[in-house]
């Protein structure tokens, strides 16, 4: 059976055309069987219940998958990818161009253990693992014989930069739903508290889609012509004064986001009086950190660590829903802060979204072994592209 949802209450569930809720199949009052749209209105109610308390924070983590766009089975390779096929793009660059090391011959010389590619074929290893593979590379660097260090620095730079080009794209609100999502989500948070969205991506499709609507995004910078990094901006709101001269009441600015970019983004950089953010096609070396296993010690440096420290805190409110979008739960130092937040905040609600809820990887068992725990924490198979919106918002449209 296809699981489509999973709370500490109900798990729906699909075999072929045959639709279930705790193991019995579904049916209307007359009791014909449930049909496809019966079914996903059923769990749109049953998620709705979920997330339409009386929460008084609301946070989104975005991940990776979030950026990544599918028609017809096939990721639309014109937005985001997901690491493995970063991994394709970059072992392709490198074996096309001779003045660098390939990807196997950096693999060799760093003494990374699996295979880039398939024997005897040139498709990359599924078990190839970019970020294990980055690790090793930025170790042994110090390591590299001097005959081949200005080479392997050439072929660092080359990977480092097509990650960089391979996660740069423009937001289109004809593919995209970021939009429909956040106005989705925004509506669920009760002045004079604003939604927090917390990434992991380098993008600027959240910034772009809330540009779009005419949102503020509050992302930690200053609103001076060159924007500084000031983590102090997450606290503030935008008021203006009621125009009655016998009241001291503020109204609220509506459609304020905060944004925190846990990894950095593309529009960031340092330069001579600290960190800026810029036009993308101004930054030269953005401020990012690169996928590999050290993230966790990167996270301590400026302006990570103000970034994470916001995010725990976050967490540890009381009476707040979370809610994950396209997160695998395969970054530790996050899923470690999200799972015991969970433990410890017993009025947080985790509402975890993907395209599969049925995921292999450590943590993303923890996380499901919470709900037959009986923790509030539920799972739901849907996307930021396809229908994540539909489940989340007032009424479900087939």
């Amino acid at each position: 059976m296809e699981k489509k949802y999973i709370s500490p209450k109900a798990v729906f569930s699909s075999e072929g055309t045959k639709y279930y809720k705790n193991g019995i199949e579904l049916t209307d009052e007359k009791g014909k069987a449930f049909d496809e749209l019966l079914y996903k209105k059923a769990i749109k109610k049953e998620t709705s219940s979920f997330i339409h308390r009386s929460y008084n924070n609301i946070v989104i983590l975005i991940g990776a998958g979030a950026s990544v766009l599918c028609t017809n089975n096939k990721i639309d390779r014109r937005f985001g990818k997901t690491v493995f096929m970063l991994a394709e793009e970059i072992n392709k660059s490198l074996k096309q161009d001779g003045t660098l090391f390939t990807l196997q011959e950096l693999a060799d010389l760093c003494k990374y253990t699996e295979k880039v590619e398939i024997e005897n074929e040139s498709s990359l290893n599924p078990k190839f693992n970019l970020e294990d593979f980055l690790s090793d590379l930025i170790a042994f660097k110090k390591y590299v014989p001097s005959i081949h260090a200005n080479k392997y620095e050439a072929s660092e730079n080359r990977i480092f930069d097509l990650i960089v080009e391979n996660t740069s794209y423009e937001y289109d609100n004809n593919c995209l739903k970021h939009s429909a999502f956040i106005n989705t989500v925004a509506h669920l948070v009760k002045t004079p508290n604003k939604l927090t969205i917390v990434t992991t991506n380098y993008d600027t499709l959240i910034e772009d889609a809330a540009d779009e609507m005419g949102y503020t995004v509050m992302d930690g910078f200053s609103f001076s012509h060159r924007p500084y990094f000031d983590s102090d901006m997450f606290e503030w709101n935008l008021v203006k004064d009621i125009e009655n001269i016998k009241t001291n009441e503020l109204e609220y600015k509506k459609n304020i986001i905060n944004l925190l970019k846990l990894h950095g983004s593309l529009t960031w950089e340092h330069d001579a009086s600290g960190i800026r953010r810029k036009e993308k096609n101004e930054v030269v070396k953005p401020i990012m950190i690169f996928p590999s296993s050290n993230k966790y010690m990167q996270s301590y440096q400026e302006p990570y660590f103000e970034l994470f420290t916001k995010f725990q805190e976050l967490l540890k409110r009381p009476n707040t829903l979370f809610i994950t979008v396209g997160f695998s739960f395969a970054d530790n130092h996050i899923s470690q802060m999200i799972y015991q937040a969970i433990l410890h905040n017993k009025s947080l609600g985790v509402l975890v979204t993907d395209y599969s809820i049925d995921q292999s990887n450590d943590n993303w068992i923890k996380m499901s072994n919470l709900v037959s725990q009986n923790y509030q924490v539920a799972f739901l198979q849907a996307t930021m592209n396809y229908d994540l919106s539909d489940y989340l918002g007032e009424n479900y449209d087939d």
